[in-house]
């Protein structure tokens, strides 16, 4: 793998390169060898976050962590990573197309299969209003996303809240 570390408010050394060597690298048997690796670190106040990013194609596996110490980021993020990987794995449809980046011997390995149950169905009456509107009724509701009919485009649309305390808006495409 080929590892591109960079850092924002921080001097990357030595000691924080090899920890993603060791981290990351023990995930070195489930990509090709010409896979890029992107780690970015990045010091605000006393948080110290991490973000890794891996394109395979078709998709990307991307993952951040932040705490008071580099090194705990370090390996919080390694275990998202894996998880994310051994996930997408269970996904992969045709495995000689979507599973280029992979290793072959990782994809003959089973795949943990995860059973996805449902249990809980809501109904409810979506009232036509604007995106903003629907922020505050999120809000009123304590969830962290709301689904609404846009009284613009009369479609379905969800707001969602971000990180930082910002809002997200999900529009159709067609």
């Amino acid at each position: 793998m080929r590892y591109i570390i960079t850092g924002k408010n921080i001097d990357v050394t030595e000691g924080l390169k090899n920890a993603i060597y060791e981290k990351i690298g023990k995930l070195e048997k489930y990509f090709k060898p010409d896979t890029e690796v992107h780690a970015t670190f990045s010091v605000q106040k006393d948080r110290h976050k991490i973000e890794v990013t891996i394109p395979i194609k078709g998709t990307i596996i991307r993952a951040e962590e932040e705490s008071t110490d580099m090194y705990v980021s370090i390996d919080l993020v390694e275990e998202i990573i894996e998880r994310q990987i051994k996930k997408y794995k269970s996904k992969i449809v045709d495995a000689k197309q979507s599973a280029s980046s992979l290793s072959d011997a990782f994809a003959a390995e089973p795949a943990d299969e995860e059973e996805i149950v449902i249990t809980r169905t809501k109904k409810f009456a979506m009232k036509p209003m604007d995106p903003e509107e629907a922020c505050i009724e999120m809000e009123l509701t304590g969830h962290n996303f709301f689904v609404f009919r846009n009284s613009e485009t009369d479609e379905v649309n969800v707001v969602y809240k971000r990180k930082g305390n910002t809002y997200g808006l999900i529009e159709p495409e067609y």
